[in-house]
């Protein structure tokens, strides 16, 4: 498997060309036709410099309950990257960078920050560490009052991967933390040398790590996004490659009863009409039965698809395409990061390079009369960011919130705001 860096390669070179990686039948939906924007604002609220804030932000966006905004960047600060917060201020917004990764305590962070329970950080970083394959970490504010403009935050590094069978180089995945304070996650590399999934337990003031799942190629290779949970406590998650056509599956993790799960293939695709290559992750319906989904090739329109799995009889799943984007920039344009879906059943995200400027866009799917109607809420142009990696985020209000991983007045990417209509 490649490592971060090699990713990072693979990533930003093949995703203009020819994809780098070469049972449930696809069923098209017949798309309505492309709608106009809505009345909506699309503002650069930060551009990344580089420097102290950070820069390349290949994640998404966090909100407290103050509506501030949390996130990571993958390079600058001590050269490794940032965890850092927006708070608007008036008509604008301020960065307040809150930790700087120096390779040590990790590096290279490409996923988003998460609140737990106790208010505080959590994230993951893609390389570093003690051994450096990669880190778990926790932010916290010092206990301190602080009394400065800038107001930093302590890591605590919660579990070093060896780059063995405990996993390595954490991909895209937000964590997933379970009341217990439980944290399951994945890894793209590692185990049998396709990733893992993995479990970190709170034990004698540390954290224990076990394997839940290591993958070993037909069953899938490289997972790059986190995975989620339904009631029953399964797990449900993508893998960037592997399975029959060796361009990614969904599965399923089944727990055995005991610390065992079972792994059940949900879908292999074939990037075909169906797509391939899954960088996002899933997401549930409010019912917690339906399974939507983005794959980054294939469709159509050979720039990705919009996925729906449906539980059928049999314990199996049927797929359904709900969308396929036009691709002209090459292979992997479509989708990144997982989908948000609203209360009204609507789905929000990004593509990569997709969109009338090849450098991607904000989009927004709604369900009507059974097929989906697709409105285009904002194609990036470069001076206004690019090639977003990040997913949509609400606030109270209905403005949208995420991160472009280039472009900007620097060219190292920005986060930005879509204000609701």
């Amino acid at each position: 498997m490649a490592n971060p860096r090699q990713l990072r390669s693979l990533i930003f070179n093949s995703s203009f060309g020819a994809a780098t990686v070469a049972l449930a039948i696809a069923f098209l939906l017949v798309a309505v036709a492309p709608q106009p924007a809505q009345a909506q604002t699309y503002s650069v609220i930060h551009n990344f410099s580089g420097g102290e804030d950070g820069g390349t932000p290949e994640a998404g966006v966090t909100l407290d309950g103050a509506g501030n905004l949390y996130g990571t960047a993958s390079i600058g600060g001590d050269g490794y990257g940032t965890a850092y917060k927006l708070k608007r201020s008036g008509s604008n917004w301020l960065l307040d960078p809150l930790f700087s990764f120096d390779l040590s305590d990790g590096g290279l962070p490409r996923a988003r920050v998460i609140f737990g329970r106790n208010g505080t950080l959590y994230g993951t970083t893609a390389e570093g560490g003690t051994y450096g394959p990669g880190t778990v970490f926790n932010l916290r504010p010092f206990p301190t009052v602080c009394k400065t403009s800038i107001c930093p935050w302590m890591e605590t590094v919660l579990y070093n991967f060896t780059g063995g069978a405990d996993g390595a180089y954490p991909g895209f995945g937000d964590l997933l933390l379970d009341p217990a304070g439980n944290i399951y996650n994945t890894t793209f590399a590692g185990g049998n040398g396709n990733g893992v999934v993995y479990k970190l337990t709170p034990s004698g003031g540390g954290y224990a790590e076990s394997v839940l799942y290591s993958f070993s190629g037909p069953d899938g290779s490289g997972p790059l996004s986190g995975v989620i949970s339904d009631s029953a406590g399964n797990l449900y998650g993508t893998t960037y490659a592997g399975g029959l056509s060796g361009t990614g599956t969904v599965y399923q993790l089944m727990p055995t009863g005991g610390s065992g799960y079972i792994e059940t293939c949900l879908n292999n695709f074939r990037d075909g009409n169906d797509g391939g290559y899954l960088y996002a992750g899933l997401i549930f319906d409010p019912s917690g039965t339906h399974l939507y989904g983005a794959t980054t090739n294939g469709g159509t329109g050979g720039g990705g698809t919009v996925f729906e799995l449906t539980p059928s009889a049999n314990c199996s799943w049927t797929l359904q395409t709900i969308y396929s984007f036009t691709g002209t920039a090459g292979g992997q344009c479509g989708p990144w990061a997982s989908l948000f879906m609203d209360t009204a059943g609507n789905l929000y995200g990004t593509t990569y390079c997709d969109g009338t400027n090849n450098l991607g866009n904000i989009f927004e799917l709604a369900p009507h009369n059974g097929s989906w109607i697709y409105t285009d809420l904002h194609d990036f142009g470069g001076s206004d960011g690019g090639n977003p990696v990040s997913n949509v985020s609400f606030d109270s209000s209905g403005n949208l919130y995420g991160t472009a991983s280039t472009g900007g007045s620097q060219g190292v990417g920005v986060a930005w705001e879509i204000t609701a209509p």
